[in-house]
């Protein structure tokens, strides 16, 4: 790649990332408004996964995510206004005002869904790629999960049943190295690297750096065209951190379950702040990036507070009971 090309898709995944945060920014601004009426989990800190692999996914690619899904939803282009409306719990929102912040879904865009169960969005992917392969499909299924879905047996099976079918898929763990306030060292055995769990299961996987927006563009371009070509499936595990809780709008430093040098090393880290310095932008040229995003931004919450809530005769439709 040259080094225009490489600077003019550096300066549209730093846009992507930037606006990934600030609308994250925004929803931490504005929960305390009491509008929000859903648990939200945020990904600040870990944009640069997404963006980087959204420049080799096309709209017909599938994508499937988990209770942290905004960053994904956003990267696969799904439509910000219809998601910040889901999250006001309006019918105007992606899942109708049904589903909230972790119930994402536009399948108009191959975003077919993020789930609050951790591990349940994995298997949901791997059938997704199953149907593809029969499809006789070049196009690839990609699955989001975190550190903590590798523990669950569905983590597993899914590997074992892509690497005995061929199966053309993505797996991407984006480890952030806690499960709500866990550590992953009292969580799995200190010996092992989850990237090479993979490996063991003959599935090709590497590990890289999450958050080096240029390493994750030179190493992720081989290997989504390998799986298109090969009808085979791949894992990546990419160490990220996020910046604020678990769970909520808010930063949880204060509870000491993480130190404070381990989060000053990875919020100088920081992926957005770091490419732009690697590309030269003066604080002028992030702050008129920042003006086109904002009116975006602007707009979408503007739709969110307009919109109007459900109507109570279409409480139980799109929803599936054995009762």
């Amino acid at each position: 790649m040259n080094k225009n090309r490489l600077n003019s898709d550096l300066i549209s995944i730093l846009h992507l990332m930037l606006k990934i945060r600030m609308i994250e920014e925004r929803i931490a601004d504005s929960y305390s408004d009491g509008k929000m009426r859903c648990p939200t989990h945020l990904s600040v800190g870990q944009e640069a996964v997404p963006s980087v692999l959204s420049s080799f996914l096309n709209e017909k690619d599938l994508v499937v995510s988990t209770h942290r899904g905004h960053a994904h939803y956003i990267a696969k282009k799904g439509s910000i206004p219809r998601m910040i409306a889901e999250i006001y719990g309006k019918s105007t929102g992606c899942s109708s005002g049904k589903g909230g912040s972790m119930h994402l879904i536009d399948k108009s865009v191959g975003f077919m869904g993020t789930s609050a169960i951790v591990g349940n969005s994995i298997p949901i992917g791997v059938g997704l790629a199953m149907g593809l392969k029969l499809m006789g499909s070049d196009r690839i299924s990609v699955i989001y999960f975190g550190d903590g879905a590798t523990e669950e047996g569905v983590f597993y099976e899914s590997l074992n049943f892509a690497a005995v079918r061929e199966l053309p898929i993505l797996f991407v763990c984006e480890n952030n190295l806690y499960s709500v306030y866990s550590s992953l060292s009292c969580r799995q055995p200190k010996e092992r690297e989850i990237f090479k769990v993979a490996q063991s299961m003959g599935v090709n996987a590497l590990k890289m750096d999450g958050n080096d927006t240029i390493g994750l563009l030179e190493n992720l371009d081989p290997i989504v065209n390998k799986i298109r070509t090969t009808s085979k499936p791949s894992f990546i595990e990419c160490d990220t951190y996020r910046f604020r809780e678990h769970c909520g709008p808010n930063f949880d430093d204060d509870l000491n379950y993480r130190n404070e040098e381990e989060i000053k090393l990875w919020k100088d880290r920081d992926p957005i702040h770091n490419l732009a310095n690697k590309l030269g932008l003066t604080q002028n040229d992030i702050a008129n990036i920042k003006e086109s995003i904002n009116a975006e931004i602007n707009e979408a919450f503007d739709f969110a507070e307009k919109s109007p809530f459900p109507d109570t005769s279409e409480v139980f439709t799109g929803e599936f009971s054995t009762i």
